[in-house]
């Protein structure tokens, strides 16, 4: 299948949609037109459901999406990536996270070679040293056993490992103090020295040219405290690094016996399942790492096999899509009702927004539709004491996914069979609104489609019903009409959390075809990156600084020589 298809725009299936979004109703009067939604708006897979009745979708807008997914040639560009094609179109490079958790003995191709033998060379190294440091037999330059990991890293080198470290808090090593640095400031760096022991400490440092500023300030001032306290001897002793550039390894001593390998055709924020994930497995243990490889490659052979209309990582995309693009949603909401997945939807603003915060389609032509939305989150209790306000009674629409273990692993059920109730009963309210009477009437079936709130009239308001019953008080009204899917799951054990990260994955990349985009390159973070460069010398000394920011320039001089 050639996956070059119609630009989403552009089909006959984007013009069903619109129609279509022209005329579904709201949520309340779906439900009430079919209490039995669940059993057509709901597919399970690989141990996960997804539960999307409450989304504002009827037969009619699913069906277009499906052929919008047909339109679009998502199955050839599926095909294409499993393939080891160059679907990172602008950079000319393949995109195979898939492979770093496929099996040793399943080849799979990129430019006529087989990559699995690298990927499954560094597998080794990663067990090795997990199993070493469990072991007790991973030691410092003074021949203790290390019992502090420090990952320096930042963006896809950093959200991914501080994610899984929390996600996976039951199955660390106990006693194994991690920290992960990544801001350029120095704060979590001195606060990780602060608690760390320079005979029993090992760096991870994670930078593919090894030239990312915020790594290298990092791991220099870390290079300079073990030279301190052990000089050359720790810090080839105690140090690792996950690189391409083996010249600048050398010049900071790292040990050949501790570099890691990572590849052209793996992004930053695609590559926790390579050696940028040594500090989860050093922390988690190798059965468990690779637990968590197994269950990403169980996802992706459900999402290169599953029909679209079963297909997880298809879904959860086209739900994204409608949203976005046809109910004129800017803003997704990701809310873990579990504490564990607190870092989930940092992990998450960087997967989707930096894939796809695109206005440029591959052929360097302008988008014509909008592309990714605003993402953001919290874990779920803490949210509901903080912007689900906004959420219930704001006047721009969100849209959301809660995802729900059934189960918690830390022996409190009833606790969390409480957090259950609490999920549950947010997404109802999100969708109906109040159910107890007290507010607006159901909303209209334009909803929030362009984006204003369904108010009582000021006339209801102040007179009351024509029944003479007290009018509801606006103040407490909620209209409901929001959408969101329930993304359910046994336990969050290491092979789920794999499932659940290649899913959101899986959803990216289908987003970013619909929209023509490329999600495996990042030029505006590129930018703002060069810019820094140039600007760090400027911030210590007066010179010839830039108008556009030569005002705050002077000012930051005076203040930082107070």
């Amino acid at each position: 299948m050639s996956g070059t298809k119609a630009y989403g725009p552009r089909t006959e299936a984007w013009r069903k949609l619109e129609r279509a979004a022209r005329e579904v109703p709201s949520i309340a009067r779906l439900f009430a037109a079919n209490p039995m939604r669940f059993e057509r708006f709901s597919a399970e897979a690989q141990g996960i459901l997804l539960d999307f009745s409450r989304q504002r979708l009827d037969e009619t807008a699913l069906a277009a999406l499906l052929e919008l997914a047909e339109e679009t040639g998502v199955g050839g560009w599926i095909e294409r990536m499993f393939a080891g094609e160059a679907v990172n179109t602008t950079e000319k490079r393949a995109a195979l996270h898939v492979a770093l958790r496929r099996p040793a003995g399943m080849p799979l191709a990129s430019g006529g070679e087989d990559v699995m033998p690298l990927v499954e060379a560094e597998r080794v190294k990663i067990r090795r040293m997990a199993d070493a440091l469990h072991a007790g037999e991973l030691k410092g330059a003074t021949g203790r056993a290390i019992d502090t990991v420090v990952n320096i890293g930042i963006g896809g080198s950093d959200l991914g490992i501080a994610m899984a470290l929390q996600a996976l808090a039951e199955h660390r090593r106990p006693g194994l103090a991690v920290h992960c640095v990544s801001n350029v400031d120095g704060v979590a760096l001195a606060h990780a020295l602060a608690e760390a022991d320079p005979e029993t400490t090992l760096f991870v440092i994670c930078s593919k040219t090894f030239t990312t500023l915020e790594t290298l300030t990092n791991a220099q001032a870390a290079r300079a405290w073990l030279l301190e306290h052990g000089g050359e001897a720790a810090v080839a002793g105690q140090c690792a690094a996950v690189s391409t550039n083996h010249e600048a390894m050398d010049g900071f001593g790292i040990a050949a016996d501790r570099r890691f390998a990572i590849w052209d055709f793996v992004g930053g924020r695609y590559s926790l399942w390579s050696a940028v994930g040594l500090t989860t497995a050093l922390a988690i243990g190798s059965e468990h790492f690779d637990a968590l490889l197994n269950g990403a490659h169980h996802m992706d052979e459900h999402f290169e096999t599953a029909l679209p209309d079963q297909n997880l990582p298809v879904l959860l995309a086209l739900l994204g899509v409608w949203n976005r693009n046809f109910l004129g949603i800017p803003v997704h909401a990701v809310l873990p009702y579990d504490d564990h997945l607190a870092r989930f939807p940092a992990y998450l603003q960087q997967l989707e927004m930096e894939s796809n915060g695109k206005s440029v389609r591959r052929d360097g032509g302008p988008v014509e539709c909008a592309t990714c939305p605003v993402i953001f989150g919290e874990p779920g209790s803490n949210a509901q004491h903080s912007f689900f306000q906004l959420l219930h009674q704001g006047t721009d629409p969100v849209s959301a996914d809660f995802l729900l273990p059934a189960r918690s692993l830390v022996g409190r059920q009833d606790q969390q069979d409480l957090a259950a109730a609490n999920c549950l009963a947010q997404a109802w309210a999100l969708a109906a609104g109040d159910p107890s009477g007290d507010r607006s009437a159901d909303p209209s079936t334009e909803g929030f489609r362009t984006n204003s709130v369904q108010n009582p009239s000021a006339e209801g308001s102040r007179s009351g019903s024509a029944s003479g019953a007290p009018a509801p008080d606006p103040h407490r009204s909620c209209a409901g009409n929001r959408p969101s899917t329930l993304v359910l799951f046994e336990a969050l054990d290491p092979a789920t959390l794999g499932k659940l990260i290649a899913l959101y994955e899986h959803k990216v990349f289908v987003e970013s075809v619909i929209w023509d985009v490329n999600p495996f390159d990042q030029w505006g973070v590129e930018l703002g990156k060069r810019l820094a460069s140039g600007l760090a010398g400027a911030v210590r000394e007066a010179g010839d600084d830039p108008a556009m920011v030569a005002g705050a320039l002077v000012r930051l001089r005076e203040l930082k020589d107070l």
